[in-house]
């Protein structure tokens, strides 16, 4: 109830009459089946055009299936015939068998089998319409200096500049390195005083307070040990079937600990000797050991962190010590860096007057030896290219300048000016379709990066459908080495596969995802019956259609070749009220077929679902749901695989087959509207659709009512909005009778609830319509009159 506080005058906004129903679209279908590329999961696509069916799935191709002969590309030739008959509307959901990662097209750009250091091309989605080509077109455009300064982070700069080079030594092994403890690495830079770089990291140990035992058993039942290493979590059991040595205590932890190790402390050690010790396998300030109490093993819960320890310990671990520990250590002094797969240590300013030379190393695992040194050059001038880093200074890889005041002070200009470097890549697939990504960056910091722009995981719906390709780079590649890597293309793409004949398990797989789109009708699988798992899949489908509240109705194939007889035989296995089956396939125009291409077979034959999915559709708009989707021309039929006679169809008709027939005069049409259904009240495929978007409609156009006060004024409402729901549904043809009280009723008052429905919130309310059925009989009685003489 409203309030009324203060005294005024209120104005309300109140209803007076019954809220209405829309009628649900009933022609909205989705496709299940193998494709040339796209997703193989998520949410299936919403097509409106074949085009852009080819788009996101490929083009008409055929698959290239192991496990059959079988190659035509059904799905997509079906979709094609699917709107040339007047679909608008198809979700489709792609069917792969395989392994998507080995079936997916890739090119290396920069081969390598380090991770870290590799960059490549590869195609999102499993498929042979992923070995297309991908090209990548440096463009460059006017810098200035203004340009320059307000140029995002990451953009890539042209410059004329004298290229000179740096003093540097160049080992022979690329890091990580396995350094021993206190391993020592000693440069002369520009002749001054020795830099000596020492390498430390030490295990991290916990201990206990206490020796062991060394002569008898002092464990009890069930005694567990919990170590976390590396922020693993481990709970480490010692066995108590008998007495055990602190020998045998340690070596039964070995065998159970992951990352670090046990022993007994000895001589070496500050605490007295005998005592448990649990250590990390990491050598360095990335060392971290956690240990709970246990006071049988002598144990209190401590915690050892080497971070805290710097003074033992400056790099992450001495068994894998990295470029970036290198350069902490390193600090101003010189630059390290990675060439060729060799650690390459260079000064940090270029040209002939600097010197840069390995005096002492004290371990061979850096692959340096001592004396190595190689001068630095003032070069020549020539191309260089800068990229702009966060500090708004520019980086050359080796060297860094400020932002010049005057371009023509500090670089001289190419000729027409410097240039800004950006990249537009772009992409074919093996069906010919083509896309173009502009003003893409190199450096992963760039706004438009490519590999951002080209991501493996997009975030957007359209991006994940639309982007087939994906470019991936090592954290270890360089802006200017990608550069270089990316101007040798175009790069073709390799290796993707169509995977093996899809089986019944694939084919549920992409029927539950449709089953997630609730704006499909129909639904159906075209080409699965030219598939081994052809029963399954049928099978498959009625189930996806008889799901609770799914109103939707599924089109089933017979296999390809068969008989009448055959036909029948199909038939015999299935009984359902939502499918409906139809006999036999359509053959049409080959769309491959070339004048050139004696190989190409001039016609095809299709499943007859795709077609009856789009007449359904047609129907649907021309005339209506409760229209049976039969006598309607099949647009694309050069004949039928079987030609049908009268005689054939009186026995093919009454077991529920729906026979496409050829009539002279009139083409080829649907002569068919029956579903399998053993139940004659669900004889026909009209009737079945229509109470589908009957209960559909009601169903959406009535979730206002739910938890309104469950009395007379709601039941009212109900019947008053169901009732002119269904009297407009009268009104356009669908039902029988000449006037609304012979075409149905609608009742919810006492006498549809008692007092049990009331006490559990059911509002229950009865439906009744007489549903117009198809005259599948038109039957003329003509027979002998006497003339009358008087006339």
């Amino acid at each position: 109830m409203p309030e009324y506080l203060a005294p005024g005058v209120y104005v309300e906004e109140t209803s007076f009459r019954a809220r209405s129903i829309e009628g649900v679209s009933t022609s909205t279908s989705g496709f299940a089946g193998p494709a040339r590329k796209g997703p193989t999961n998520g949410t299936p696509a919403l097509v409106t055009s074949f085009a852009e069916f080819i788009r996101l799935f490929g083009g008409l191709g055929d698959l290239d299936l192991t496990g059959t002969d079988e190659t035509t590309n059904y799905l997509a030739h079906s979709v094609r015939a699917y709107f040339n008959e007047g679909g608008a509307r198809l979700y489709v959901a792609r069917v792969f068998s395989g392994t998507p990662a080995s079936a997916t097209a890739q090119a290396e750009v920069i081969p390598n089998a380090n991770a870290d250091l590799r960059a490549r091309f590869t195609a999102r989605f499993p498929g042979s319409g992923g070995n297309g080509t991908i090209t990548a077109q440096e463009v460059l455009t006017p810098a200035t200096v203004g340009a320059m300064r307000r140029a995002p982070v990451g953009s890539m700069v042209r410059l004329n500049q004298t290229a000179a080079s740096a003093a540097r030594v160049v080992g022979t092994l690329p890091p990580p390195f396995s350094l021993p403890d206190g391993t020592t690495l000693t440069l002369q830079i520009d002749g001054g005083p020795d830099v000596t770089l020492t390498f430390l990291g030490r295990n991290a140990e916990a201990g206990a307070t206490a020796e062991l035992d060394p002569t008898t058993t002092f464990l009890e039942a069930n005694s567990t040990l919990t170590v976390t290493l590396g922020g693993q979590v481990q709970t480490l059991t010692l066995p108590t079937d008998g007495p055990l040595t602190p020998l045998e205590v340690v070596d039964h932890l070995n065998r159970q600990i992951r990352g670090g190790y046990a022993r007994l402390s000895g001589a070496d050690d500050a605490a007295p000797a005998g005592r448990l010790i649990l250590g990390t396998d990491a050598r360095g300030t990335q060392a971290l050991i956690e240990v709970s109490a246990n006071p049988q093993l002598k144990l209190d819960a401590q915690t050892v962190d080497n971070a805290a320890d710097p003074a033992n310990n400056n790099v992450g671990d001495l068994g894998e010590v990295t470029l970036g520990d290198l350069q902490a250590l390193l600090g101003a002094n010189a630059n390290a860096s990675v060439e060729d797969s060799k650690l390459v240590i260079s000064h940090p300013v270029p040209g002939a007057g600097h010197t840069l030379e390995v005096t002492a190393v004290s371990s061979s695992a850096l692959g340096l030896d001592a004396p190595t040194v190689e001068p630095g050059a003032d070069g020549t001038p020539g191309e260089t290219w800068w990229v702009k880093q966060a500090d708004s200074t520019w980086s050359n890889g080796s060297d860094t300048l400020p932002l010049p005041a005057d371009a023509a002070s500090q670089f001289q200009q190419l000729p027409g000016g410097s240039s800004f470097v950006t990249l537009t890549v772009i992409t074919q697939d093996a069906d010919g379709q083509e896309r173009s990504y502009e003003g893409l960056g190199l450096d992963r910091s760039h706004p438009r990066y490519l590999g951002s722009v080209l991501t493996p995981t997009p975030t957007t719906l359209s991006e994940q459908m639309e982007r087939l390709y994906a470019f991936e780079a090592g954290t270890s590649v360089s802006v200017f080495a990608l550069r270089a890597a990316l101007a040798s293309g175009p790069f073709a793409l390799t290796g993707g596969t169509d995977g093996s004949a899809p089986g019944a398990a694939q084919y549920d797989d992409a029927l539950d995802r449709l089953g997630g789109v609730e704006d499909i009708s129909i639904i159906a699988a075209p080409g699965s019956s030219a598939y081994a798992s052809a029963q399954a899949v049928r099978l498959s489908l009625i189930s996806a259609a008889e799901k609770r509240r799914a109103y939707r109705v599924a089109v089933l194939d017979t296999p390809r070749g068969l008989g009448p007889q055959d036909a029948m035989d199909v038939r015999a296995q299935l009984d359902s009220t939502k499918a409906a089956l139809y006999y036999p396939w359509v053959v049409v125009a080959n769309p491959l077929a070339r004048p050139d291409a004696a190989d190409v077979p001039r016609e095809i034959a299709l499943p007859p679902s795709a077609f009856v999915c789009g007449i359904y559709a047609r129907s649907d708009i021309e005339r209506g749901v409760f229209k049976a989707p039969a006598n309607e021309v099949v647009r694309g039929a050069l004949r039928f695989e079987q030609d049908i006679n009268f005689a054939q169809q009186e026995t093919l008709n009454p077991q529920g087959i729906n026979c496409l027939r050829f009539f002279p005069g009139r083409g080829y049409r649907v002569w068919g509207a029956r579903t399998i259904s053993s139940d004659p009240e669900w004889k026909y495929v009209n009737v079945r659709r229509y109470f589908n978007f009957l209960e559909r409609s009601i169903d959406e156009g009535t979730q206002w009512a739910v938890f309104e006060p469950n009395g007379e004024r709601l039941w009212a409402n109900i019947r008053e909005t169901i009732g002119s729901f269904l009297e407009n549904q009268w009104r356009t043809g669908a039902f029988l009778g000449t006037e609304p009280r012979q075409a149905f009723f609608v009742r919810c008052d006492r006498t549809t609830m008692d007092q049990n429905d009331l006490d559990n919130g059911r509002l229950v309310c009865l439906i009744g319509v007489a549903v117009v059925k198809p005259a599948e009989f038109v039957i003329f009685r003509v027979g002998q009159k006497t003339a009358d003489a008087r006339t």
